[in-house]
């Protein structure tokens, strides 16, 4: 099988990566550094899965899709993103999780930049990551410009064998602030979730809690970069796996922070790793502008800690007002 060429950060055209987010183009064509005359001839695009196609149209677009990925017709960015496998293949797996298994509602998108970087800032939950895949798949599907979300991982994510080729292909990154400053820079949107282990790892007593945030370094990159903060308040995810316990010993062992010990899992085996099937809010709060900062205010201390704390107040103070709003757990 060939490998797909590698766009180096920087190279692509202006026009042709504006183009490649509103028209979708260039999915299956590798796009190499070209001047800007060759622009007039883009790539075909390659359309969304529509589940409306017929069922030929279907099997050629799959069968297109193959083809490209045996030749290595296909793109890949230099932090190793394939947009065109995002979007018809993992997009696709995830989507029925969303749309059926969770359920999730999605509100304030409109406080997503349509185009330019942005941090989204989400509280982080549930003993197993899977805020942040809906998250991407709510962004994606609900923005008018079905923008990309690149998420700040954890370096656990990335020492895992199959995660870690899964989460780069999603366009996923290291938790460090010089990819997330080059994302930003670059115009994509950047999600994090600062808490990180504290947050999804805390037990079913403390839901809803926000953890330290750390010491802001989010909004020291947001501040060099130029680009609004998001604050945003997800719902739903605590009550997946409801942690009641810690299995410390058992998690030194494996060399993990944590091990669950939740209900059902360990004592139902494979079956108690399923997750409950909550009904999920995502909200997208107004964004916090960077820009009017004079680029020392990256360095100030005290500049940054009100910045977090107001993020962090921001997301609690929805959390709660989203849990009072909430019928119930389930529906």
């Amino acid at each position: 099988m060939a490998d797909a060429k590698v766009i180096p950060f920087g190279e692509e055209p202006r026009a042709r990566r504006k183009a490649r987010r509103a028209g979708r183009t260039g999915h299956g064509t590798a796009l190499a550094p070209v001047p800007e005359a060759r622009t007039e001839h883009p790539p075909a695009a390659v359309p969304r899965p529509n589940p409306g196609r017929s069922l030929d149209e279907r099997i050629a677009g799959g069968l297109a899709f193959l083809r490209r990925r045996i030749t290595g017709d296909y793109e890949v960015d230099d932090f190793g993103y394939d947009e065109e496998l995002t979007d018809q293949v993992l997009m696709s797996l995830l989507r029925p999780f969303y749309e059926k298994y969770f359920r999730v509602e999605v509100k304030g998108v409109e406080n997503i930049p349509s185009d330019g970087g942005a941090l989204i800032v989400a509280n982080h939950s549930g003993t197993l990551p899977l805020d942040g895949l809906m998250l991407q798949v709510g962004v994606h599907d609900n923005h008018p410009a079905q923008r990309h979300l690149r998420l700040l991982a954890a370096d656990l994510v990335f020492v895992l064998p199959v995660i870690n080729e899964l989460a780069r292909k999603a366009g996923h990154t290291l938790a460090c602030a010089e990819d997330a400053q080059r994302l930003l820079e670059r115009g994509e949107i950047v999600g994090v979730m600062p808490e990180g282990f504290k947050g999804i790892g805390k037990p079913f007593s403390d839901r809803y809690k926000l953890q330290r945030f750390g010491r802001g370094g989010f909004v020291s990159t947001a501040l060099k970069a130029g680009a609004p903060i998001v604050p945003c308040s997800i719902v739903g995810a605590e009550e997946i796996y409801p942690m009641i316990g810690n299995a410390k010993t058992l998690a030194r062992v494996l060399g993990l922070p944590y091990f669950p010990l939740t209900p059902t899992f360990p004592w139902l085996g494979p079956l108690g790793a399923v997750p409950l099937p909550t009904k999920w809010t995502i909200q997208f709060g107004e964004p916090i502008p960077t820009a009017g900062y004079p680029p020392e205010a990256a360095d100030d201390p005290m500049l940054m800690f009100n910045l977090t704390d107001q993020v962090r107040e921001t997301i609690q103070h929805t959390l709660y007002k989203l849990l009072v709003q909430r019928r119930s757990v389930f529906f």
